[in-house]
């Protein structure tokens, strides 16, 4: 059984930074693309950035560009997301979701692509 546990969401001020990390289980995480996806009160899901299984290719939505960071460790079965520059806007859900093994050697920010999802990590920025 897949699962995808986040943590380190918080409640900062703007400009502050936060590191969110995704501990996955029941898979063989080198060989799955991994994504955040977000979702803020009253809005849709939306992606974040991906990371890929094959040469760890990554991708980011252009309103984190610049400022956010996916990294992956193999040998720990964790993805990370470094957030940098927060900004009020930025205060969402965050997940991290999984996509089949050895799908998606290109990065792809399309929900549908992912089959396994985590429970989420709220993260709020605030004055």
């Amino acid at each position: 059984q897949v699962q995808l546990v986040e943590s380190g969401g918080g409640s900062v001020l703007p400009g502050n930074s936060l590191r969110l990390s995704c501990a996955a289980s029941g898979l063989t995480f080198s060989s799955h693309t991994m994504g955040w996806f977000r979702q803020a009160p009253g809005k849709e899901r939306e992606f974040v950035s991906t990371i890929t299984w094959s040469h760890g290719r990554t991708m980011y939505s252009e309103s984190v560009k610049g400022r956010f960071t996916i990294s992956r460790l193999n040998a720990n079965n964790t993805l990370s997301l470094q957030m940098n520059s927060l900004k009020p806007e930025d205060t969402a859900v965050y997940y991290c979701a999984a996509a089949k093994a050895f799908y998606y050697p290109r990065p792809t920010g399309e929900e549908v692509s992912y089959n396994y999802w985590g429970q989420g990590t709220q993260v709020t920025v605030s004055s």
